[in-house]
């Protein structure tokens, strides 16, 4: 009757901290939100307002969409979580060249931690890089009442704190929530923009700048790809494993048959972050610092790497197959793998342990991540041919759609796990009642 009792009080207590948890997450993203309403001190938002409508559809509009709208209103968060992407892509980089930063990836818990603090630097750097890029644009282009030392001063410090706020919030999202934080701030600075996009389209339709049969193909388009997405992203190959007889004491248990289950996607949304993140970072700092005097030229590359251009286009494909390759290649190893399933007994049929399984499954992994880079590009380079087509710039079906599934996917997977954990106890908790009364 104890254990009953002590299953029962451990199911409510899991239920009590998934509903912890998920209110942490709530109010955080409400923090959030409420963070890309506060604007930077001395800014002229009537001014703002005019440069934005002078550069639709370029940059600053994809930047702006990352986001949430904090770019537009020019807020506290103006800088996003791209600073904090930039140095966990470097920092990734770095640990791939240097055997140092290797060896700390494998000391566990204390490693991770070294190199966390390692990308926390590199936030600080990249976030004062941009600041002062994105300071010096809002003098250059007028936008500030009293340009001066003290704007100058305010603006920087506010916009570097913002970007290290985020970082801080990300990180305790992940920690005391559900899901990966930052995935989760992405993810709710593109939700808060769709309503405007989707009013946008169906205003552009009532005034006949777009065709209603256009628009309604594009819905229809965007829920094929929705429904494509979540398609791949369940989808698994599935390597058979056999695992040799053993025996215990006296006993001799027969070979069990199973699988070793992979992904179709195996770096998941990962690559077009990163993507997108290399080329927004010094596309979006090659337009603030080309508002300096002498420095038209950094337009001109602004300009080449705008969304819609064949520069852009070529680029993102790449980065989005490199990083594909790249990441998948950190979280998993084969030879690790390998040598595990020998430990256990197990052995991949007609490939034999060792060496030769490493390999196969290296083989399986390559396809998988060829497969999936090409499905991430494709379903990212939408919103182009979108462009291209209905002459409009909606974003549904790109690289927001991706992050958006992806990471709503990934978030109900773990509140869903959690709610099995509860399940289980319970369950446990009514199978133990049964068997006190069988025993009395």
């Amino acid at each position: 009757m104890v254990s009953a009792t002590q299953s029962l009080a451990g199911a409510q207590a899991g239920l009590s901290e998934l509903r912890a948890r998920l209110l942490f997450v709530l109010f955080a993203l409400l923090v959030y939100r409420i963070g890309t309403h506060i604007p930077v001190p001395g800014i002229n938002p009537d001014a703002l307002r005019q440069l934005f409508e002078q550069n639709q559809g370029g940059i600053l509009d994809l930047v702006n969409m990352f986001g949430g709208g904090a770019l537009e209103r020019m807020s506290i968060l103006a800088l996003g979580v791209m600073p904090y992407i930039t140095s966990s892509i470097v920092m990734n980089l770095l640990t791939m060249m240097y055997p140092t930063l290797r060896q700390l990836r494998r000391e566990g818990e204390s490693g991770r931690r070294k190199i966390t603090q390692y990308t926390r630097y590199g936030t600080l750097l990249v976030s004062v890089i941009q600041g002062v890029a994105l300071t010096g644009t809002l003098v250059a282009q007028g936008l500030a009442f009293n340009p001066g030392v003290t704007f100058y001063f305010t603006a920087l410090i506010t916009l570097v704190s913002g970007a290290l706020f985020l970082m801080w919030l990300g990180e305790q999202i992940t920690e005391r929530g559900v899901g990966n934080g930052i995935s989760l701030l992405i993810f709710a600075g593109i939700v808060s923009g769709f309503p405007a996009e989707i009013g946008q389209a169906f205003e552009a339709a009532r005034q006949g700048d777009l065709n209603i049969i256009a628009l309604l193909a594009i819905g229809v388009f965007g829920i094929v790809i929705v429904g494509f997405v979540v398609f791949i992203e369940r989808g698994q190959r599935r390597i058979p494993v056999n695992y040799a007889k053993r025996q215990q004491g006296r006993r001799m248990y027969q070979a069990q048959a199973s699988y070793l289950p992979l992904k179709i996607n195996m770096a998941g949304v990962i690559p077009a972050i990163f993507a997108s993140s290399l080329l927004l970072a010094p596309a979006s700092m090659a337009t603030w610092f080309g508002q300096a005097p002498g420095m038209s030229w950094l337009q001109e590359i602004a300009l080449v790497l705008s969304p819609g251009q064949p520069a852009y286009i070529m680029l993102f494909a790449a980065g989005i197959v490199f990083f594909s390759f790249f990441y998948t290649a950190i979280v998993f190893d084969p030879k690790d793998l390998s040598d595990n399933l020998k430990r256990q007994g197990a052995y991949v049929p007609g490939i034999r342990p060792g060496a030769q399984t490493a390999h196969y499954i290296d083989n399986v992994i390559t396809r998988l991540t060829l497969f999936g880079a090409s499905y991430v590009t494709l379903v990212c380079l939408l919103p182009e041919f979108m462009i291209v087509f209905f002459k409009v710039t909606f974003q549904l079906g790109g690289t927001a759609l991706l992050i958006v599934v992806v990471v709503a996917m990934d978030f109900m997977a773990q509140v869903t796990e959690h709610l099995r954990s509860s399940q289980y106890a319970k369950l446990m908790e009514r199978s133990n009642l049964q068997n006190y009364g069988r025993r009395r």
